[in-house]
């Protein structure tokens, strides 16, 4: 299994710090992260990010400080030792998933140290090669839709390919000018985000019209109620359906309404490692497809998102576009896909 070729790398944390992260997005919110720094004895520096989304939760973080860290551990037990912590130590987060969200910036920081200490890098520790990356950028397009973000992106980036957020204020005009550029991958209804600001309500007459606008487009998260379920009877609608917000680990996958074809990875809302390898193992030996997510991560975090979906699912539609994607201005040269692999890999980075 995969995380048995990590759990007992050696790890050894001298001292922890802390950086607060915060920038503008296009989705028209301020995005605030916290990247966590380990340094060990030898001068390495192991990162990651917590990736929790009220800004109040960074800022009583950076007041508290976090339960001391240091010592030596392997990977597995400074797991163990996390699972013991409180990680909110000024107050419990807004929403239970924040403390997965804590716990996988300090694994993953954890990682990479422990992997740089042992000089090496996480594709080679887990016997695979770092492959390109195809990624889609995830993109809104505004309180009065419009395809102007969508065209302002694919003039820089004419290949571009997207994942979108369809709301009730679609109508069958922007679905067939979307649907014209042959570039929408994925679609999501965002129907599983309960008592958050993001949740869309089950609209079956925006989901017939996705559903037959897209025919080849992955439906992602949707809202299974009574005036929704019976679209996604359909065995081709199933086939291409995905989830996304109720994956929490091995278990969440188990429990869907349906095996599913497809599935998207957000490696902080697994918190553990442990928890992420063995529900990536599991459905890759099932055939699933699976493709990596992103949570507009600020710092180290979305290259670590892109050096998973490197060794795992590296073909796939992957939301991991690079930061620049999310900026709320389209300036200067964006990347393309693929994203080619650092020609010296170290750690748990993707450059």
């Amino acid at each position: 299994m995969s995380y048995d070729r990590i759990a007992d790398l050696s790890l050894t944390i001298d001292d922890v710090s802390m950086a607060r992260l915060e920038r503008e997005t296009s989705s028209g919110f301020t995005r605030v992260s916290t990247e966590f720094s380990f340094e060990g004895p030898d001068g390495a520096v192991g990162k990651g990010e917590d990736v929790t989304y009220e800004t109040d939760d960074h800022d009583a973080l950076a007041e508290s400080g976090l339960p001391d860290l240091t010592g030596e551990y392997t990977i597995d037990a400074f797991s163990s030792r996390l699972a013991d912590l409180d990680l909110f130590p000024a107050g419990a987060p807004d929403r239970e998933v924040f403390r997965n969200y804590r716990q996988w910036g300090l694994e993953a920081a954890a990682l990479d140290l422990a992997l740089r200490q042992a000089g090496t890098d996480l594709a080679s520790q887990l016997d695979a090669e770092y492959e390109p990356v195809r990624f889609i950028a995830s993109t809104r397009l505004g309180d009065e839709p419009s395809t102007d973000r969508v065209e302002e992106l694919r003039e820089a980036v004419p290949e571009l390919e997207f994942k979108l957020d369809p709301t009730p204020e679609w109508d069958a005009a922007l679905v067939e000018a979307l649907s014209a550029t042959d570039a929408v991958r994925v679609l999501d209804l965002k129907g599983q985000y309960h008592g958050t600001e993001v949740d869309v309500e089950a609209d079956p007459e925006l989901y017939e019209l996705v559903i037959g606008g897209f025919p080849e487009a992955v439906l992602e998260d949707p809202a299974l109620e009574d005036d929704t379920e019976a679209l996604f009877e359909d065995d081709e609608v199933r086939s291409r359906t995905s989830w996304d917000a109720p994956i929490h680990g091995l278990e969440d996958v188990q429990n869907l309404p349906w095996e599913p074809e497809w599935l998207n990875i957000k490696p902080s809302r697994f918190g553990s490692l442990e928890s992420l390898l063995e529900t990536i193992d599991y459905c890759r030996e099932r055939g699933m497809t699976l493709y990596g997510g992103g949570q507009f991560e600020l710092g180290i975090g979305r290259g670590q998102l892109q050096a998973l979906a490197s060794v795992f699912y590296p073909e796939t539609p992957n939301d991991i576009a690079p930061g620049a994607y999310n900026d709320p201005e389209v300036t200067g040269e964006l990347p393309e896909s693929p994203l080619e692999p650092p020609a010296d890999p170290e750690g748990f980075r993707w450059s």
